[in-house]
C-alpha cells in the first residue's frame, strides 16, 4: 500500500513538472490603474492555488486545535475530591 502511495505522488510529480516545463510562458496581469506585472504561467497558477487552499486550511487547523483542547479538558480527571462518609461514634457502638 505505502508503494502506491509513493507511486502516485511520484507520477503527480512528474505531471507538475512536464506541465510547467510546457507552459513556461509569461502571462500579463493587468493589475489596478495601468500597473502590469508579467509572471510564469505555473507560478501564477501555483500562487493562485495557495490563495484559495490557505484560508480554509488554516480555518479547520483551527478548529482541530479548539476541538483537541475541548476533549483534552474533558478527559482530564476530576481534582475535586469526594469526602468519604463519617462514621459517628453512636453507630459504631451499637453495631
Amino acid at each position: 500500500m505505502n508503494f502506491l502511495k509513493t507511486l502516485f505522488w511520484v507520477v503527480v510529480a512528474v505531471s507538475l513538472a512536464i506541465f510547467a516545463n510546457r507552459n513556461w510562458a509569461d502571462v500579463t496581469i493587468n493589475l489596478w490603474g495601468n500597473i502590469q506585472a508579467d509572471m510564469k504561467l505555473p507560478v501564477l497558477i501555483l500562487l493562485a492555488f495557495f490563495v484559495g487552499f490557505l484560508p480554509p486550511f488554516l480555518i479547520l487547523r483551527g478548529r482541530i486545535w479548539a476541538l483537541k483542547r475541548k476533549l483534552a479538558l474533558a478527559e482530564r480527571p476530576l481534582v475535586t475530591s469526594i469526602p468519604a462518609p463519617r462514621v459517628d461514634a453512636d453507630e459504631e457502638v451499637a453495631a
